[in-house]
């Protein structure tokens, strides 16, 4: 019995031996499989790795040979336009320091004579007072001394006059230089940044739109100033740089000319954007949500309800953009004649009206090439020729309280 129960044993103990060597021999297997697809897939990635660096090695090729040498160029031929420009600034600068000091001297110039002519009043008065004796020919000489002091006292002030206008004038051109030195730096950062990096330059800061800011009143010319270029903001514009015509512009005694080369929107999103602001500009008080049929084919501003507000409660402050367009207006209404051009934005206001339109690139080419821009009457006269959805009579709405 014993040698049964061994015999027995010995078969379950080989039985499990024989088991084990077959399970081992599948797990070496498994992992001889496995170790294999592991090496296939990292000879795969190898080869495109290998693509993609001989690709790379290509490109980088490439740009040494096409991109770094036009680059080069460009950048040497950008230096030397800024340190032209550079050197106008300083020459501008020492010729108002020059233009300073003659200014003083003048001054000084103009205080001692009115403090000669005081004395030689004083020895008038006196020489009359001592003596009548040859009275007459004193006089005459005081007269003819006192009226050379005046002619030179006129002529200095003359001079000094003339000086300042001089100084204001080289001022706006060293505003007009600085700002076309910061619209040069900045296409040429746009340049360089595009070229390094790969990527498409970024149009945001080119000038995508012109303006123009005109009026005959004097005393409004620095609110409408201000007021203009708040709307310019408002609208997501930025002023790359402005210009201006001096006081005399081409005829002499007209009002200044001011030109705005603005960036930051292309024309088409700013003719969509002025024209739902100038619908939201009220004309009239609304008639049961409705206006006044337009008369002449011009179009009226529609007031803006806020729905539900009861009485005596404020009413929702409106956008920056729509205030900031509203006190243009309300200031070129002030005005006996302005012009104001934002973009295809164009306000005109005369003695008697004050007109609104959105115009297209073409329209706009064509008044500037008749220059009517400068000309509220002759402006006036040719908007009133578009068509009825482009313009908006405000005159009714600049005089309401």
């Amino acid at each position: 019995m014993t040698t049964v129960i061994l015999v027995v044993m010995c078969l379950v103990v080989g039985a499990l031996e024989l088991y084990a060597g077959k399970q081992s021999r599948d797990q070496s297997n498994a992992f001889s499989r496995r170790i294999d697809e592991l090496n296939e897939q990292v000879t795969k990635q190898n080869n495109v790795l290998v693509t993609v660096g001989e690709q790379l090695t290509a490109e980088l090729s490439r740009v040494k040979q096409d991109v770094l040498p036009a680059l080069d160029t460009r950048l040497r031929q950008n230096t030397g336009q800024v340190e032209e420009l550079a050197g106008l600034v300083h020459q501008a600068d020492d010729f108002l320091r020059t233009q300073a000091g003659r200014l003083r001297d003048l001054e000084q110039q103009r205080i001692t004579l009115a403090a000669l002519r005081r004395k030689l009043g004083e020895v008038e008065t006196s020489v009359r007072a001592v003596t009548r004796t040859g009275a007459e020919e004193i006089e005459g000489k005081v007269d003819t001394a006192l009226g050379r002091l005046a002619d030179l006292e006129r002529g200095g002030e003359e001079i000094l006059a003339l000086q300042r206008t001089l100084t204001r004038t080289l001022e706006d051109v060293e505003d007009v230089v600085a700002e076309l030195l910061q619209f040069t730096e900045g296409e040429l950062d746009d340049t360089v940044t595009a070229a390094l990096t790969g990527r498409p330059r970024a149009h945001g800061d080119a000038v995508t739109a012109t303006g123009r800011l005109w009026t005959r009143d004097d005393q409004l010319d620095d609110i409408l100033g201000e007021m203009y270029e708040r709307c310019v903001r408002a609208s997501r514009l930025n002023v790359r740089f402005r210009t201006t015509e001096g006081s005399d512009g081409p005829v002499p005694g007209s009002p200044e000319r001011r030109r705005y080369f603005l960036g930051g929107q292309a024309a088409e999103d700013l003719a969509g954007a002025f024209s739902a602001l100038l619908i939201s500009t009220g004309a009239d008080l609304p008639r049961n949500g409705l206006q006044d049929a337009p008369r002449g084919g011009v179009r009226r501003g529609l007031a803006r309800v806020q729905p539900g507000v009861p009485p005596g409660v404020e009413p929702t402050r409106p956008p920056e953009d729509e205030a900031a367009l509203k006190a243009l207006l309300r200031t070129l209404s002030e005005c006996s004649g302005a012009v104001a051009q934002i973009g295809p934005l164009m306000a005109v206001r005369t003695r008697d009206e004050l007109l609104c339109a959105v115009l297209t690139a073409a329209q706009s080419l064509e008044l500037e090439s008749d220059e009517v821009f400068w000309d509220p009457s002759a402006a006036t006269i040719r908007l009133r020729r578009l068509p009825s959805h482009q313009l908006w009579d405000l005159t009714n709405w600049a005089t309401a309280p």
